[in-house]
């Protein structure tokens, strides 16, 4: 099991923290943000692929932003799928610290 953090972008959201194991996205959490929806979007997707993810909320936009914390979901899926592939991958948490 691979744990990862994303720093989002443009969203109310700062951090999306998962755990992968293979390609199956597990335990998301929201550090930020709208909390029904980010207690809601967890409960739909843990358990699903990465490329299902991805396919269901990619490109959704929250009012005039460019995102949202579901696109930025999508892209943190992706993003930790192949930092579990590398064996050099340091957390950007870890770097802040």
């Amino acid at each position: 099991m691979f744990h990862f953090d994303y720093l989002t972008e443009n969203t109310c959201s700062k951090v999306i923290s998962m755990d992968i194991d293979g390609d199956i996205i597990k335990n998301i959490e929201f550090m930020g943000g709208c909390n029904g929806n980010l207690k809601t979007i967890p409960l739909l997707m843990d358990g699903w692929t990465v490329d299902q993810i991805e396919a269901k909320l990619s490109g959704i936009i929250c009012g005039r932003r460019p995102t949202s914390c579901s696109d930025q979901l999508a892209k943190a899926v992706r993003a930790g799928y192949l930092a579990s592939k590398d064996p050099n991958y340091k957390s950007p948490l870890e770097e802040e610290a």
